[in-house]
């Protein structure tokens, strides 16, 4: 494992940041819990990437609030393309 960030999914709408703070700080020390709400899935960050591995290998597939846990390492973000705005940025008539 390279990154020090996990996806977290399969999660409760109810669950906290504080939960999974505590949840995965277990592990070593959690830089940053990032909860996308409605969603059911966050990114935990840890200050070194073993401890992140260690936590992804216990928790995969675990139980929590009744949820089944999908862990695995977080992929860097896309870049959004550009795509003009308001009234699609095309053609003019």
């Amino acid at each position: 494992m390279q990154g020090s960030k996990l996806y977290v999914g399969n999660l409760g709408y109810s669950v906290t940041s504080e939960q999974l703070q505590e949840l995965f700080g277990n592990y070593g020390e959690v830089q940053s819990v990032n909860i996308i709400e409605g969603k059911g899935f966050g990114f935990v960050e840890f200050a070194e990437a073993s401890h992140a591995e260690s936590a992804m290998e216990a928790l995969n597939g675990s139980e929590f609030e009744g949820r089944t846990l999908k862990i695995d390492e977080a992929r860097p973000r896309k870049p959004r393309e550009d795509r003009g705005g308001g009234y699609g940025g095309g053609r003019r008539y």
